[in-house]
């Protein structure tokens, strides 16, 4: 194991601020019993906001961000890991208060750590991600719920992004009838490539005028965007409809009233990915490797980046300029 190696760190002063590549040793690693040789990690929203000096993410500086990696361990302290096993790690305090995985080596605890699947390379385990998980814990608690191809069409909103264009994708192999919601007139072919039935824009989707009960439009949803198009998807969902909300990119207020919910039957499912019980999380990434792998989509949605290209990669995702899943090659 080299004694110096390659992070990402950004660092903040009462008078400056700085995102950049520098050499690091495992002492600049927060504590863990399992260290970690990082092949891949990705770029998510989160990560954006790690990058900028008031993204209000990172606990203390200098630090490491990366809220998922996938890699090889190369020490453990911890029985059930040993040298050599592929693993995968996203969430919990990982890129947030822990150091992560824009990094050449990660520490963490053991506890927070998924053995790679059979069926995704690590490579595949990252375009996926946060992202990927996020999007299948959606569907897992909408199937939960009732849904069914048959039950009638899904909406995904913000369908480009990280979230969104894996929903599409997964949700297209299970021969779900999938809505894509978009602003972008440009990406629609790439919204059909992966899997969407019909793109429709966000206009469609929230209307000139909120009605807190409209027309019976989708079977469900998969919202990552929150605020005013959360609270259009809930006047216009079937009867017993749910919505699987992820995200706030849309805003945190979400105006409704309680006729939706009395009167139809509607479910708002919270998902929460990032303290999701070790159970549950071990059972989605053996779905996410099996039923829910969108075999065919998975590499058109990615794009990969090295470590030295994030200033620009973080920049694009806070602006909205990102498609699909962008992911870091560390080593």
């Amino acid at each position: 194991m080299e004694t110096q190696f390659n992070a990402f760190i950004v660092n903040k002063t009462e008078d400056d601020f700085s995102a950049k590549l520098q050499k690091v040793t495992m002492e600049d690693l927060s504590p863990g019993e399992v260290t970690i040789k990082v092949s891949y990690s990705s770029v998510n929203y989160k990560d954006g906001l790690a990058s900028i000096p008031n993204g209000k993410i990172v606990r203390s500086y200098p630090f490491i961000p990366g809220i998922d990696l996938a890699g090889t361990v190369v020490n453990s302290k911890d029985k059930r890991f040993s040298e050599g096993d592929n693993v995968i790690v996203t969430s919990y305090e990982l890129g947030v208060a822990h150091t992560g995985g824009y990094s050449e080596y990660a520490r963490v605890p053991a506890d927070w750590i998924v053995p790679l699947p059979e069926g995704l390379s690590l490579e595949e385990a990252m375009i996926l991600g946060t992202a990927g998980f996020t999007a299948a814990l959606s569907i897992h608690r909408l199937e939960e719920n009732g849904l069914r191809p048959e039950t009638g069409s899904v909406l995904v909103t913000g369908a480009t992004g990280g979230v969104g264009s894996i929903a599409v994708a997964m949700l297209a192999s299970r021969g779900y009838h999938v809505i894509a919601s978009t602003g972008k007139e440009s990406e629609h072919g790439y919204l059909k490539q992966i899997g969407a039935t019909e793109v429709i824009s966000r206009e469609e989707v929230t209307g000139d005028k909120y009605r807190p009960l409209d027309k019976q439009l989708w079977a469900a949803a998969v919202d990552p965007v929150g605020g005013s198009t959360l609270s259009s998807i809930i006047s216009k969902l079937q009867y017993n409809g749910s919505v699987a909300v992820s995200g706030l990119t849309g805003g945190t207020d979400v105006p409704t009233t309680v006729f939706p919910f009395i009167l139809r039957g509607v479910n708002i499912l919270g998902i929460d990915s990032v303290y999701c019980p070790m159970e549950t999380r071990k059972e989605l990434w053996s779905r996410i490797a099996t039923d829910l792998k969108p075999s065919d989509q998975l590499h058109t949605i990615k794009k990969v980046v090295s470590l030295e290209n994030l200033p620009e990669t973080l920049s694009k995702i806070l602006k909205g300029e990102a498609r699909g899943r962008t992911i870091v090659k560390v080593n």
